[in-house]
């Protein structure tokens, strides 16, 4: 079947190094298509050039006429839309915006809310909601997982099954890829390749592939080598012989150089202490609420050494505050929890650590003012420790401000790894990691003898690592299944579809609670949750402008005081943020009351 979209031998560099070489992308009616590759290499890129957006320095784009198509971007536009209305219906047709009326409400967003005040999620939800509006024959979709909660990620993958339109979806997401694909195409070095089986085949391909050019450039090696042992000791009278076989030497390095390596895997490995006591943490009838909505409630549990504990559920219902209760960060309203002996407990909390954007790489390892660092107790190299995370040495002294998320990531979990520990806690560690990066962590964190806590909406990482998970029911209620996501699934007889999302979670809440609420907010908390929004944009506006003036030149007194002016704004901002879901969980719950 003919195409609807194509792209021939699409070359781009960036200044003078090349990102894309003769690399290829077609999608017929039907076909769902897997774009695969390592952060970096040029997805985004060449999904941009099929949308449009990006012109190729060289090769051919080809769209069939009257071709139906969207595109859904990493970081969608909100600017000139008053409500979320009007910017999934943008474009429609008056008999068509019954559409984007549905897909908001499938999507739990208010039709009247401003989306500039949206959360990531929120954001999200309303570009990939934007996207399907259309009903469109061709779908380019990049990263649409980011950001959503398992509840948003089953939603989109039930909405692209039963969707007509054929689509390439960029992704990290390895079951959602592994449900909706069909074929794959993986970006490698500025090429192309195509499998044409579902993602389920991708790695075991990936791996023979890699490995047939290992050998095949092992044999080129060889026969340079003969080669070159020929120029120095068989050399003869016989010039027209000797000059070809000159020749032919110098095409045989000249193969070898355009055969560049495959880039190299993350070296990653925690640094494990002495172990910890056989119990690690136990909490009896704990209870945590904010405001009149219970995070935890009665929650009764025991971890031990050894174990691989998933946490699950929607965003807002509580996971990184049970997290924060397991690991003595935060104290229960009521209850008792008991740690064991000997922890040493490393974190790795989901937005990161907050350091100021002008914080060099090296800095970040090793704390300022030292080449030097301690891992595992051992005095190493910061250059050897960071390339062991895969950053050159060029990247040194790269403000952190400016790296990509992938390239955040790997930094936080190399900071985190570099510290002695037993207890490893993890809030949401696969976030912008690229599925190579995801296999080491994996892999490493199936052999560490310690505790791991880890919360997760990616449900293949799940299956893989976690020994057993905690869900959250609703209202405050945690139950603990055997094994990962799809043992839970499997013992629940459901997902988290049904229960887990806070509007859903809300309409469970039980009719005797639900009745002794108050009917509506007090006049001081709406008045509050009024204008935090404002206060919020005030506080990200100076954010920014302190940003702005740390990227510049300037004394090292200055940058002290404008670091510590950042991380005091940071600080306004987190509180304003906890305080606006607060009021707004609250209201929600009176509402559901009514």
């Amino acid at each position: 079947m003919a195409p609807r979209l194509q792209l021939r031998d699409i070359s781009l560099s960036l200044g003078v190094t090349p990102l894309l070489s003769g690399a290829e992308l077609s999608i017929s009616p039907g076909e769902r298509v897997a774009l695969v590759g390592r952060n970096g290499s040029g997805k985004s890129t060449l999904l941009r050039i099929a949308a449009g957006e990006v012109a190729p320095d060289s090769g051919e784009r080809f769209v069939q006429p009257g071709l139906a198509m969207a595109y859904l971007e990493q970081a969608p536009a909100f600017e000139g839309f008053v409500t979320a209305l009007d910017y999934v219906a943008a474009g429609l047709d008056e008999n068509e915006v019954y559409r984007a009326q549905a897909l908001l409400e499938e999507a739990q967003l208010d039709a009247n809310a401003d989306p500039r005040n949206f959360s990531g999620g929120e954001a999200r939800r309303a570009a990939i909601a934007r996207a399907l509006a259309r009903d469109p024959e061709v779908l380019l979709l990049d990263e649409p997982t980011n950001h959503l909660d398992i509840v948003a990620i089953e939603w989109l993958e039930r909405r692209l099954g039963e969707s007509r339109a054929a689509f390439v979806l960029i992704s990290h997401d390895r079951r959602l890829l592994t449900n909706l694909t069909t074929s794959v195409v993986w970006l490698d070095r500025g090429m192309t390749r195509r499998l044409d089986r579902g993602f389920s085949g991708f790695e075991a391909w990936r791996d023979e592939t890699l490995e047939a050019e290992e050998i095949e450039r092992h044999k080129l090696g060889r026969k340079i080598a003969a080669e070159e042992h020929w120029m120095r000791y068989g050399v003869t009278a016989r010039r027209k012989r000797n000059m070809r076989r000159v020749g032919e030497l110098a095409g045989l390095r000249d193969e070898l150089k355009a055969a560049r390596k495959a880039p190299t895997d993350v070296v990653m490995s925690a640094q494990n202490l002495k172990p910890s006591g056989a119990m690690v943490v136990e909490l009896t009838k704990v209870s945590k609420a904010y405001g009149d909505r219970p995070l935890v409630r009665n929650f009764s549990f025991r971890l031990l050494r050894g174990d691989r504990l998933g946490i699950v559920g929607a965003n807002g219902i509580g996971k990184t505050t049970l997290l924060k209760l397991l690991t003595g960060k935060l104290a229960p309203d009521s209850g008792e929890i008991v740690f064991g002996s000997r922890l040493a407990t490393v974190t790795l909390d989901q937005f990161r650590a907050e350091l100021p954007p002008t914080t060099t790489v090296v800095d970040a390892l090793t704390g300022g003012g030292s080449d030097y660092l301690d891992v595992g107790g051992e005095r190493k190299h910061v250059i050897g420790y960071m390339r062991d995370f895969l950053f050159p040495p060029e990247q040194a002294r790269t403000p952190i401000g400016k790296l990509s998320g992938g390239e955040r990531g790997r930094l936080m979990l190399a900071r985190a790894f570099a510290a002695p520990s037993n207890v490893l806690a993890l809030d949401e560690p696969t976030n912008d990691l690229d599925i190579e990066t995801l296999e080491v962590l994996q892999e490493m964190l199936a052999t560490y003898p310690g505790a791991i806590l880890i919360v997760s909406h990616d449900r293949d990482f799940l299956d893989r690592i976690a020994t057993s998970t905690l869900f959250a029911e609703g209202d405050g209620t945690w139950t603990e299944y055997a094994g990962g996501y799809s043992d839970l699934v499997r013992q629940r007889g459901t997902g988290i579809v049904a229960t887990a999302a806070p509007k859903a979670a809300e309409a469970q809440a039980r009719p005797e609670r639900a009745q002794a609420l108050r009917r509506k907010l007090s006049f001081k908390d709406q008045r509050a949750l009024d204008g935090l929004p404002d206060q919020i944009g005030g506080l990200r506006a100076s954010l920014a402008a302190l940003e702005a003036r740390l990227a510049a030149p300037l004394a090292g007194d200055k940058i002290q005081a404008l670091s510590e002016q950042y991380a005091a704004v940071r600080t306004e901002i987190d509180a304003a943020e906890e305080e606006w879901l607060r009021l707004e969980m609250l209201r929600e719950e009176l509402e559901a009351g009514r």
